[in-house]
């Protein structure tokens, strides 16, 4: 037994206590080393973390790993051991859900498409706005607020407006034709009024200046230009196509029936456009600095649907 003394009593106090917290140790240890055999090669990064991982995370670990434990119930098992409880019902549940996509995810889908085709075939501009009216307008009822949805996870948007470009700039020196038509821009025939003006359109290169001439009895464009610069070559260009297109169809204008009208800036006003319409034999007509009306919706819609890739124009 010994002599009897604090001595002892230490020692029989250590040896009782720290030796069944020794075995204890030993037996977890056991324990532990055990369940982590079981578990496949870099299962300690996923399993450390200390919130749980999203079920679809666990799933996926599943499919990974399930040959490698015999099946979906020990791997569960195993998982649910290193807190990262899942059970076999909802791995099933969660795998017949992607099998069997719900009614709202296929109608996504299928907008999505729908949604990248309007967009794409719009020169990528088109913004949730214009998408969701178009897609109305070809028959597919859908709310605005589900196209910006969408469109968020499609990771696409539309053009912002750039910086104003000022096109009419009037020349207060130059001479001015009388404004003959005083805003009546209906005409009784073809060939008896143009309206003339022009415009400017973004692209990724830069801005490209676009000179239009409208029939105003036909609303149609007969001739068009565009150029890099606003000068004067660019209205004449667009009024030489308008006179070659419509001999060409067969519709030539009479001479002294035409009159020719725009707004007051520089190009229209200039000794070079004068001449040439009068030995054309076309009257020209000025009203004020941005008064081609008939023009106005060409001309916003120009600058706002069409910034076009630089190989477009």
């Amino acid at each position: 037994m010994g002599p009897a003394g604090p001595d002892r009593l230490r020692a029989a106090s250590g040896d009782e206590h720290g030796g069944v917290r020794a075995g204890q140790g030993d037996e977890e240890g056991n324990r532990r080393a055990q369940a982590c055999e079981r578990d496949p090669e870099g299962r300690g990064v996923f399993l450390r973390g200390r919130a749980r991982p999203a079920t679809s995370a666990l799933v996926a670990f599943i499919d990974e790993h399930r040959d490698r434990f015999g099946g979906v119930e020990p791997i569960c098992r195993t998982l649910t051991e290193h807190d990262c409880q899942i059970a076999p019902s909802t791995y099933y549940a969660h795998k017949q859900r992607l099998a069997s996509p719900s009614a709202r995810t296929v109608r996504d889908t299928a907008l999505k498409e729908l949604i990248h085709e309007v967009y794409a075939s719009n020169y990528r501009v088109y913004g949730a706005r214009k998408i969701w009216r178009e897609l109305n307008r070809q028959g597919h009822p859908v709310a605005r607020c589900t196209v910006e949805r969408l469109m968020r996870e499609l990771g696409i948007a539309g053009s912002v407006r750039g910086r104003k470009v000022v096109t009419t700039i009037p020349d207060q020196a130059a001479e001015r034709a009388p404004d003959l038509l005083d805003r009546d821009f209906v005409a009784t025939a073809p060939n008896r009024c143009w309206v003339a003006d022009f415009t400017h359109i973004s692209t990724w290169a830069g801005v490209v200046y676009v000179a239009f001439v409208v029939d105003t009895f036909s609303r149609r464009i007969v001739g068009w230009s565009a150029a890099t610069s606003k000068e004067t070559k660019l209205v004449l260009d667009a009024l030489e196509m308008a006179l070659w297109q419509r001999d060409r169809d067969g519709h030539p204008y009479i001479q002294g029936e035409l009159i020719h009208h725009s707004d007051a800036g520089s190009q229209y006003t200039s000794f070079a456009l004068a001449e040439h319409l009068d030995q054309a034999g076309i009257a020209a007509s000025i009203g004020s600095v941005g008064d081609a009306y008939d023009c106005q919706s060409f001309r916003t819609g120009s600058r706002k649907d069409r910034v076009v890739p630089a190989e477009a124009v």
